[in-house]
């Protein structure tokens, strides 16, 4: 098993008003040359989660954090004009949720940032401030 110490969060950067399916996903990663979708998690308005690659495999979400990362997008993250704006919905959001704390359970050591707030990273990815709104975030409780 990989370590993992960072959780990473991404948006699609795609506008409020636009459908971005798994599939288109999958097909703009691969029109630049990855194999598959980058991220290993895709959450859509709707707050369905798609896994897009093993956990196991390392991304390609986060140069230079790949290796020791899991990343998460969620799709949106731009306005009706193109502008940056937290375009979650109330069903992503209890999904990212989800998601977050039950990868906690298995990596409870690994922080929970943004992309933009990894060091060289020159845009507003995720379009809010996933460190300060997951800071205190616990895990699942698991049933005994």
């Amino acid at each position: 098993m990989r370590r993992i110490d960072l959780i990473i969060i991404h948006c699609s950067a795609t506008k409020v008003t636009q459908d971005f399916s798994p599939e288109d996903l999958e097909a703009c990663h691969k029109g630049r040359g990855y194999k598959t979708t980058g991220y290993h998690y895709y959450i859509t308005k709707d707050g369905q989660l798609h896994q897009c690659r093993p956990e196991e495999m390392i991304g390609a979400h986060a140069r230079r954090y790949n290796a020791h990362s899991i990343g998460i997008c969620y799709e949106g993250g731009l306005d009706a004009n193109g502008g940056s704006a937290d375009t979650r919905t109330p069903a992503q959001k209890r999904a990212l949720i989800a998601l977050l704390r039950a990868l906690k359970v298995d990596y409870p050591d690994a922080r929970i940032l943004g992309h933009r707030d990894l060091p060289w990273v020159k845009k507003d990815c995720p379009c809010f401030d996933a460190r300060a709104e997951y800071l205190t975030l616990t895990p699942l409780k698991l049933e005994q």
